[in-house]
């Protein structure tokens, strides 16, 4: 993984617009070089009148030798590259992938062989793509948007163009946002005379290519077959003879993609023994599946962490003291207003949802794999570190701004970070631990894939199957729209990388191809029937708690959300201006 910065301005920029400029670029390579820790290196090119300059950072994941960003060969053709190739470009342990592509890369043509190259690799990115010789420059993300890359277009007051994996928050030296993952990009350097006319003169190259099998060019479409009345799965416990195919297909993909994301991490210099991979923990099914799969693939010797964050909420805090008072009728709520509680005296304790469930999950994690050590790693956020930390989630996530992005970032933002405590066995002391891990495996996707959210049943008692496969597109199309960059961008200022085994394009075509009723069944109870497929294939993997439990979103399991007291009626989808001013 890496961080990428590029920048594209006139050699003759005014005083004014450089100063800008110049106060832009250093903050961006700052935030870059955090991503990327091992290495980092500027080049500059002039073409025309225009001055070119590729930043890039590096996080040794992939390979034996030790590699510089940004990536360039003997004839001038440089490659800035964040993202894993797990799937269609072969690339060996000891190899590093940046490395095979930039070759492969090189080998295209035009701007379609180049779309046509990616459309054949499996895995997160985000990448920036100079041939020098033809001075044009390819760039994009993968098609589910799985790796952040903003871009900024010139304008009057700020005439240069900027593409980068990092914001540094909102400024007006620039007006950042997500690059769509509809196409890939090109610019032909030669043609440009006006960087303000930029916009209109950037190609759009198609993901799907005439004549070419490209299979990682775009998600599969949603299998839209209406099932007529199929039989109900009565108990987990029994596979009905229609899934049982599905069942045992879903947990080989799902086995096949972690294993591809957690083997061949180089070693650090470290002592030996330490954890390479981590997962966002809080017990509920996705996380527990992808940790017991984990565990198939990654060294014996090396424990796995579980990172399990928790939140001081004054909100909460105060309620379970004295009530809601915001339900109370409207002369005891001012008298209890007027009388606050003295938070002072309340025993504050992270016993928060997600802590109680993956301190359930843990254990039976360690029954099935006893030969594992499992770190559940306890993180505590008290109030006034993550109020202190607000600015800096903010500035990552940006140009993400709702309330709703505010309260996943920062729950994020400190489970990446992974500094705690662990305890050997339950009751045992606790003992500060900081994950060394830099690979951390997230759950995400599951929900989207498998029908798990409250709006697929509403769909369902609405417009029956044929509502539930239209919810389940809509679903696919937005994944790249929604948060991937965002979280991206957050956590990878830790110098770590998140991968999704949900989100591999195998995993997401495969269930994308399922018939809807093998998927999820809205007839059926709530922790039955939502991700009725997953439940099954868990069930039969020996996770019989993690199998029935229901969802929980991540900023209501950890508290993270609507913190301070007054905040309990603000809505996710406000800006963070709005509720300021409220």
């Amino acid at each position: 993984m890496c961080g990428i910065l590029f920048s594209l301005r006139s050699t003759s920029l005014d005083d004014r617009p450089l100063d800008h400029y110049n106060s832009l670029f250093p903050k961006l390579a700052g935030a870059i070089a955090a991503r990327g820790p091992d290495a980092q290196d500027t080049l500059h090119y002039n073409v025309a009148q225009l001055t070119v300059t590729f930043c890039a950072s590096e996080l040794r994941l992939r390979g034996e030798t030790f590699v510089t960003q940004p990536h360039r060969d003997s004839e001038g053709n440089v490659l800035c590259w964040n993202g894993e190739i797990f799937e269609g470009l072969s690339v060996a342990a000891a190899e590093n992938d940046g490395t095979k592509l930039l070759y492969a890369l090189a080998q295209c043509r035009n701007a379609y062989d180049v779309s046509s190259t990616f459309g054949t690799i499996e895995g997160p990115y985000a990448f920036l793509y100079y041939h020098r010789s033809t001075n044009m420059l390819c760039f994009g993300r993968d098609p589910l948007g799985r790796r952040s890359l903003l871009v900024h277009y010139p304008d009057a007051s700020n005439p240069y163009f900027v593409l980068s994996s990092v914001s540094a928050g909102a400024d007006p030296v620039y007006a950042l946002e997500e690059l769509s993952t509809e196409h890939i990009f090109a610019i032909d350097l030669n043609a440009i005379d006006d960087l303000l006319e930029l916009r209109t003169r950037i190609t759009k190259v198609p993901r799907d290519i005439e004549g070419k099998v490209l299979p990682f060019a775009r998600p599969s479409t949603v299998n839209r077959t209406i099932p007529g009345d199929p039989p109900k799965v009565e108990v987990l416990d029994r596979i009905p003879p229609h899934l049982t195919v599905a069942v045992d297909e879903l947990i080989a993909q799902l086995d096949r993609s972690v294993m591809l994301r957690v083997r061949d991490i180089p070693p650090r210099e470290t002592a030996a023994g330490e954890a390479r991979v981590a997962v966002f923990f809080s017990g509920g099914i996705d996380s527990t599946v992808i940790a017991f799969l984990a565990d198939r693939h990654v060294p014996p010797d090396e424990p796995i962490d579980l990172l399990n964050v928790a939140f001081e909420n004054p909100r909460k805090q105060a309620v379970k003291v004295e009530g809601n008072i915001y339900a109370l009728p409207k002369r005891e709520k001012k008298q209890k207003l007027r009388d606050p509680l003295d938070y002072s005296t309340v025993k504050v304790t992270y016993d928060v949802p997600d802590r109680l469930t993956g301190l359930q999950e843990v254990e039976e994690l360690r029954r099935l794999c006893p030969h594992r050590t499992w770190n559940f790693l306890e993180i505590d956020v008290p109030f006034g570190e993550s109020q202190s930390a607000r600015a800096t989630v903010e500035a990552l996530m940006y140009p993400s701004r709702t309330v709703m992005d505010l309260s996943l970032a920062i729950a994020l933002y400190f489970a990446a970070r992974g500094v705690g405590q662990i305890r050997q066995h339950p009751g045992a002391e606790a003992q500060p631990y900081t994950s060394p891990a830099r690979v951390l495996l997230n759950g995400l996707g599951s929900d989207e894939l498998l029908g798990g959210y409250g709006r697929h049943r509403t769909a369902f008692k609405a417009a029956g199957w044929q509502a539930v496969i239209d919810e389940l597109q809509t679903e696919i199309d937005r994944i790249p729209t929604r948060n991937l960059g965002r979280d991206d961008r957050v956590i990878s200022s830790w110098g770590k990388e998140t991968r999704h085994p949900f989100l591999s394009l195998s995993v997401v075509n495969f269930l994308a191809e399922l018939p809807v009723h093998l998927k999820v069944d809205p007839r059926l109870a709530a922790g039955l029937g939502e991700k009725l497929l997953l439940r099954l294939a868990a069930r039969k993997l020996g996770l019989v708690e993690a199998s029935s439990r229901k969802k929980r979103a991540m900023q209501f399991g950890s508290h993270s959300a609507r913190m301070a007291p007054g905040e309990g009626d603000r809505k996710g989808d406000n800006t963070l201006r709005d509720t300021l001013s409220t």
